[in-house]
C-alpha cells in the first residue's frame, strides 16, 4: 500500500538534520534543547555581514532568545545563543 501525502510530508520533516552545536554556543548558559526549540519556532531572523544568521524564537519557557547559525565546514552549525534576545534583534524591520 502506498503512502499518503501526509505520511510523506511527516517523513520528510523527520529527515531534516539539526545543526551541529559548537562549544561557543553554550557560553551564555542556553541549553541545547532551548536553542533547537527557538530555531523550530523562529519568529524572524537577521542576516549579519559576517555570514551568521541570528534567529529569534522562544525557548521552552517562551523567553525570546537569539541563536546564531553559520555554515561551518559545509554544514550548518549553531555558534551563538543568548537569553534573552537583545533589543537589536527584537526590533522589527519594516
Amino acid at each position: 500500500m502506498g503512502k499518503t501525502r501526509g505520511q510523506d510530508e511527516e517523513h520528510e520533516a523527520d529527515d531534516v538534520e539539526e545543526p551541529v552545536i559548537l562549544e561557543p554556543a553554550f557560553r551564555h548558559g542556553v541549553a541545547e534543547e532551548d536553542m533547537l526549540h527557538a530555531l523550530r519556532f523562529e519568529l524572524h531572523h537577521v542576516v549579519q555581514e559576517d555570514g551568521m544568521v541570528v534567529f529569534v524564537g522562544p525557548d521552552r519557557q517562551c523567553v525570546l532568545i537569539e541563536v546564531g547559525v553559520l555554515e561551518w565546514f559545509g554544514i550548518l552549525a549553531i555558534a551563538h545563543a543568548m537569553r534573552p534576545a537583545r533589543e537589536k534583534y527584537l526590533r522589527s524591520k519594516g
